[in-house]
């Protein structure tokens, strides 16, 4: 038998500390800041871990081991046992938050200020977090979220209350209806649904086919009745209207050809970097189709908007039909003059690519605000509201917005960013795929370029020896250089001489705008704790055979 004595100081909440077998421990109570425990652990390893002293029961609750990211919310020995109705007295701050997962209770009253969606998470106050995450799904199978809930572990769920909270039918499944999709699409989240393009594909056309064009969805995907469809508009001083789908169909039809990219595309290589909480997008979180619709400028002037209302406006609100669990729509919200210019192509779209917009991409009416983050882009809109402050959303306030390097999660104030409105210059090389193994002589790599805020991409640049000579590479299709605006992507190709007593080779792509705005070289030095505006050069490593 093994046995192994350990002292932890300065305790913090952690997972429980399991051994396999039994073990003993004795505890002297002092200042939580100076806690000191000591374990004999008896058995046949000793696991690393924390421990954490509940004060007001004067009993140890939990400790932390790698093996709990494997069994959160399992059945755990030695741990006070709730029944449910003593978890739903805990259903607010001032009577402390429990929620219940799996067998496991939690209170998670002092980690609710630390989350960015704070309204969202106290919804599952008193009750079990599975029906949350079923919506905001971001968080199942996330080793991390299960890793910090253990840290919130007080107790076991009475089997009783377990069985009955088990039986959860189909019918309640908010994502049951969800539409069915291309089997190429790479998926990074179930529910909700969230799927990339290959990036070999991405390359097979100027524009990205619908099925295989990437999806982004935050909430249940709806099914809107396009013979039942509404739109509402509003504004200060103005009576509220309602449009129906075939009035809007008979505004004057525009077509701007336009990406729509995730502000989290290319996210895995910052990631790569530092660890940071997010879809692990890689390249393909992109896409560039044409979108057919009314303009936006054209409907709210014809619905009333007045020189008054516009002074007393700064911000363009939009919401869409996909709610959450506690009924608020997904929302998002664009700056006046975006929205009101007539040059501006914000369209209230109803084909992509010349069909009926299909359920993923927003149908019957998505809002396509081109050169603007994906997020903004809001699908199956439902309402537009003239306002003189942004959208009060979780999107628009607590996500998708940029900080420096050194903002963690313990420090972060998201009333100190803007959001993110026009997307940085990016490139991105498709072709080959990283690692692969490939002969000397001619290698010929292809990618796309993009740049935000209507900038067109001017040049690529390419370098195989770590940015000590550039070749530009070949342009094979973008925008007419006529239009005033390039909202669409840039395909390229290039050609690059690999030497025979090569063993490998790093190619570098950067893509340099119309404003002369370029890629930064490294992520190390844009790292920011969502992973968003990932831009920095795109690198790939290939193996010579």
């Amino acid at each position: 038998m093994n046995s192994s004595k350990i002292v932890f100081q300065n305790a913090v909440r952690g997972g429980w500390f399991k051994n396999g077998s039994r073990f003993v421990h004795t505890i002297r109570p002092t200042p939580r800041s100076s806690v000191k425990l000591q374990f004999v652990l008896l058995g046949t390893s000793c696991l690393a871990g924390y421990i954490y002293l509940n004060k007001s029961k004067g009993h140890v609750i939990h400790a932390k081991s790698t093996t709990i990211l494997d069994s959160a919310g399992s059945q755990t020995p030695g741990l006070p046992v709730f029944r449910l109705t003593e978890v739903s007295k805990h259903d607010a701050m001032d009577k402390r938050v429990w929620v219940t997962y799996k067998h496991g209770v939690y209170d998670i009253t002092d980690f609710v200020p630390k989350h960015p969606g704070a309204k969202n998470i106290l919804m599952a106050a008193g009750s079990s977090i599975e029906p949350f995450w079923e919506t905001y799904a971001v968080h199942k199978n996330n080793k991390e979220v299960y890793r910090m809930l253990e840290e919130y572990r007080i107790g076991n769920l009475d089997e009783r209350d377990f069985r009955d909270q088990s039986k959860v039918s189909d019918a309640q499944d908010p994502f049951a209806n969800e539409p069915k999709r291309h089997p190429a699409l790479k998926p990074s989240s179930e529910k909700p649904f969230n799927a990339e393009t290959p990036p070999g594909m991405l390359m097979s056309s100027f524009y990205t086919p619908n099925d295989i064009f990437f999806v982004r969805s935050h909430l249940p995907t709806p099914e809107v009745n396009a013979n039942q469809y509404e739109l509402e508009i509003s504004g200060p001083g103005m009576a509220e209207g309602v449009l129906t789908l075939s009035d809007i169909k008979k505004f004057p039809k525009y077509t701007v050809t336009s990406v729509i990219q995730c502000g989290g595309n290319r996210r895995s290589e910052m990631n790569a970097v530092k660890a940071l909480k997010g879809l692990n997008w890689e390249a393909g979180a992109i896409g560039n189709a044409t979108w057919s619709g009314a303009k936006l400028s054209d409907v709210l002037q014809a619905s009333g908007v007045s020189e008054s209302v516009v002074q007393k406006s700064k911000h363009i609100q939009f919401e869409g039909y996909d709610v959450g669990a506690d009924g608020s729509p997904y929302g998002a919200s664009i700056p006046l003059e975006k929205g009101m210019n007539p040059f501006g192509d914000v369209l209230l779209a109803y084909e992509m690519n010349g069909e009926p917009i299909p359920r993923d991409h927003g149908f019957p009416i998505r809002l396509v605000v081109p050169g603007v983050v994906g997020a903004r882009n809001v699908k199956w809109l439902n309402r537009i509201i003239l306002s003189d402050r942004e959208s009060d959303s979780h999107w628009q306030q607590n996500d998708y917005k940029g900080f420096n390097p050194s903002i963690s999660w313990d420090d972060v104030d998201f009333s100190k960013s803007p959001a993110i409105q026009n997307m940085p210059v990016t490139s991105a090389i498709c072709t080959p795929e990283s690692n692969e193994l490939i002969t000397p002589g001619k290698l010929t790599l292809k990618g796309y370029a993009w740049s935000g805020g209507g900038n067109k991409v001017i040049r690529v640049d390419i370098t195989a020896d770590g940015g000590k000579t550039w070749k530009e590479a070949d342009i094979i299709k973008q925008e007419d250089v006529t239009e005033p605006h390039h909202y669409g992507w840039t395909l390229w190709k290039v050609e690059l001489d690999v030497p025979k007593d090569s063993e490998s080779v790093e190619v570098w792509s950067k893509a340099v705008d119309s404003s002369y705005n370029v890629q930064p070289e490294t992520f190390e030095n844009i790292w920011n704790l969502r992973g968003l505006l990932s831009n920095a050069y795109s690198k790939k490593i290939y193996h010579v055979k």
